[in-house]
């Protein structure tokens, strides 16, 4: 077969195309873009790296000013409590003043109505024994003909009425 004896011939040559091919290969994809590419991972991984650390700051700067702020709002809480609680006695306070006021002045008026229900109940059982008194008068002396004076006849409605 003449294609196998000329593999002999051809086969040096093949090998140095093969490798003047790797070699051009090698050359323009090692040493020229796989730097770059290289490069271009390096940054990516330090941007990468730098974006970690900048979130870890951040993070820990926010928690330092949510504990801050946690810290503020309990005390703000606790003084609003304080403020509420004086605000509570202080109106309590108030409210008890004004009640005893008041209290006082339903006591006053109270005893005043109550001297006043007294007197017209004195003057009404005044007038009621001398009603009395009178009409006793009358019945003793037309039933018995006998004159009472108005002084016994009000002496004997005075004893019927504390017995009574």
């Amino acid at each position: 077969m003449p294609q196998i004896s000329q593999l002999a011939a051809t086969y040096a040559s093949q090998i140095f195309w093969l490798l003047l091919t790797f070699g051009i290969v090698f050359v323009v994809i090692g040493l020229g873009m796989v730097p770059k590419i290289q490069a271009n991972v390096d940054q990516r991984d330090q941007t990468v790296t730098g974006d970690l650390a900048a979130a870890e700051a951040a993070r820990a700067a926010a928690d330092r000013a949510e504990e801050e702020w946690r810290t503020r709002e309990n005390a703000i809480r606790a003084d609003a409590q304080k403020v509420i609680g004086e605000a509570r006695a202080t109106a309590a306070k108030a409210t008890e003043q004004t009640l005893a006021a008041a209290n006082e002045r339903i006591a006053s008026r109270l005893t005043a109505e109550e001297a006043r229900i007294a007197d017209a109940s004195r003057a009404a059982m005044g007038e009621i024994e001398a009603v009395a008194a009178e009409a006793a008068q009358t019945i003793v002396s037309r039933l018995s003909g006998a004159n009472v004076s108005e002084a016994e006849a009000r002496d004997a409605v005075k004893a019927v009425l504390a017995n009574g």
